[in-house]
């Protein structure tokens, strides 16, 4: 049974950082007072849950509108049924709930306590395909002890390439501000940076590579203030360390179904399979949502969507927003197609493989993970049947492609990572071919949306949304999806909801003072 508490959801928690920084809401009501306003959220994936979450907890009237049949957006899931007879879910693949992940979190806990749906796993390496294999499971957690025990554990620093390594053009990743990153380093490309920084060709990619392809780009279009972003919040920056936990079932079982019902006690009308057709203004600072044949006015409108969708939704609302802002939206790009392949196997992988392998130097596989460690679904198939479950990830596709060449390539790859998967018969297969993730290119945070829009009524979320606040991915979308329900918020009176972030800024004094020695970007050692 799901409980509500009276003081209006379970706020998040910073976690075991003692740095770690609260960003306080605006103060007002526990609960929006006369006649309770009518919000609607568009998109309900983690961005538009959480705008739905915070609204519905202050008394708002909110109607959460997903296009797809089930909620979690782009961590959705569906029943599928396999060759076997077995009826197995589907998703997106694999992803990683970091322990700064504070405002997700704090979501999740609405429904069910983190420890009941999400597990460690206890080790994340990364692979080398020249052999070459990295561990974060001793690197100790606390910058800068993180960076200097990473380093001295690591097979793939030596000490002449740690000598190699440029020092100054390091300094900017000890000492990353919002939006003051951006600022010096959105013009320049991740790989330029790292070039710049000059690491090691197979540190290159096992430390950085991986992570710049976790924004399903190329480093050469990636802009380096996100890269430096993540290193942030991931290694140099908090405490939490690099470890993370997943969910111990499928997405929709462990988190979107949980926390769809709690949204149903607060009062929410949850409409899935049914599309947003466009927004209108409609006198004064009221919003018309027309969508299935039907035209309803609301008090307030969050556009929680995917960049497509979102660009959809805009050209179709031409009374929406002012020209530079219409603009904006129609310039944001996705990043190239990405595949998730997940294998069901006759025979299972040798008992040493961890859950979650990062793969570099493989043309083309970025990742292999073996649900059937953590996720109880793929534990019990493998139960009964003695297989195993295997999903292969490859990001940054060429878009010409041969997709299922691609396909075939990345079994091979596996083949040639787990060699004890090569006799195995794939007694089914699942392919998921998606291009829908936001771009982080070179130059373009200025042209991002904010969370703020031209009109005062109308607020946005998701990945793709600007914060000056220090979060990425996942983290980013649950983060924009509260301060979005906050700025509404504050228009009505009501407190709004107080959220963590990883430091706002490099943990060292001494290493920011150091950076702060080439303050301007003319004097970059990039330039």
């Amino acid at each position: 049974m799901i409980r509500i508490s009276d003081r209006g959801g379970a706020a998040p928690g910073r976690g075991r950082d003692r740095k770690a920084q609260l960003v306080p809401a605006a103060p007002g009501l526990r609960r929006v007072q006369g006649t309770a306003p009518r919000a609607a959220v568009v998109g309900g994936g983690i961005a538009g849950l959480a705008s739905a979450t915070a609204l519905a907890e202050r008394g708002v009237r909110v109607t959460l509108h997903e296009r797809g049949p089930a909620l979690g957006g782009r961590l959705a899931g569906w029943r599928t049924e396999l060759a076997d007879g077995s009826r197995v879910t589907m998703s997106r693949g694999f992803h990683a709930f970091f322990r700064q992940y504070y405002n997700l979190r704090g979501l999740l806990r609405r429904a069910a306590p983190s420890s009941s749906v999400l597990r460690p796993l206890p080790d994340y390496p990364l692979r080398h395909r020249n052999g070459l294999t990295d561990s974060f499971a001793h690197v100790p957690r606390t910058p800068p002890w993180s960076a200097v025990g990473f380093a001295v554990l690591s097979s793939t620093f030596g000490w002449r390439d740690l000598a190699a390594v440029r020092a100054r053009s390091a300094l900017p990743l000890f000492d990353v501000r919002v939006p003051d990153v951006y600022e010096r380093f959105d013009a320049v490309s991740a790989h330029d940076f790292l070039a710049a920084v000059n690491f090691p060709p197979a540190a290159h990619h096992l430390a950085f590579e991986v992570f710049s392809r976790s924004f399903f780009s190329d480093p050469r279009e990636l802009s380096a203030a996100e890269l430096l972003l993540m290193f942030h919040i991931y290694f140099l920056g908090s405490s939490e360390g690099l470890l993370f936990d997943v969910p111990h079932e499928p997405f929709p079982q462990a988190l979107w179904e949980p926390l769809g019902r709690y949204l149903e006690c607060l009062g929410v009308d949850v409409r899935t399979g049914a599309p947003v057709d466009s927004v209108r203004p409609s006198g004064g600072t009221a919003l018309t949502v027309d969508a299935g044949g039907t035209s309803t006015e609301y008090d307030a409108v969050v556009l929680a969507l995917d960049v497509r969708g979102l660009q959809r939704l805009v050209e179709a609302s031409p009374g929406l927003g002012d020209e530079a802002w219409r603009a904006a939206i129609a310039a944001q790009r996705t990043a190239p197609p990405f595949l998730v392949s997940r294998l069901w196997l006759d025979r299972p992988v040798d008992r040493s493989r961890p859950g979650f392998l990062g793969t570099s130097g493989f043309d083309g596989l970025d990742n292999v993970s073996v649900p059937d460690r953590w996720e109880g679904e793929a534990i019990r198939w493998v139960r009964r049947t003695g297989g195993s479950v295997v999903e292969l990830h490859g990001y940054a596709v060429d878009e010409s492609a041969d997709r299922h060449a691609v396909e075939r390539k990345l079994l091979r790859q596996l083949h040639e990572v787990y060699p004890e998967t090569a006799g195995a018969r794939v007694v089914d297969a699942r392919h998921e071919w998606r291009a829908d993730c936001p771009l982080f290119p070179v130059d373009g945070y200025r042209s991002r949306p904010a969370v703020s829009t031209p009109h005062p009524a109308l607020t946005m979320a998701g990945d793709l949304v600007r914060t000056d606040l220090p979060v990425a991915l996942m983290e980013r979308a649950a983060t924009t999806g509260f301060l979005a329900a906050n700025a509404l918020l504050r228009r009505w009176g009501a407190a709004g909801h107080p959220l963590w972030t990883v430091p706002r800024r490099g943990r060292s004094p001494v290493l920011r003072g150091m950076a702060a020695r080439f303050p301007d970007p003319a004097e970059s050692p990039l330039r």
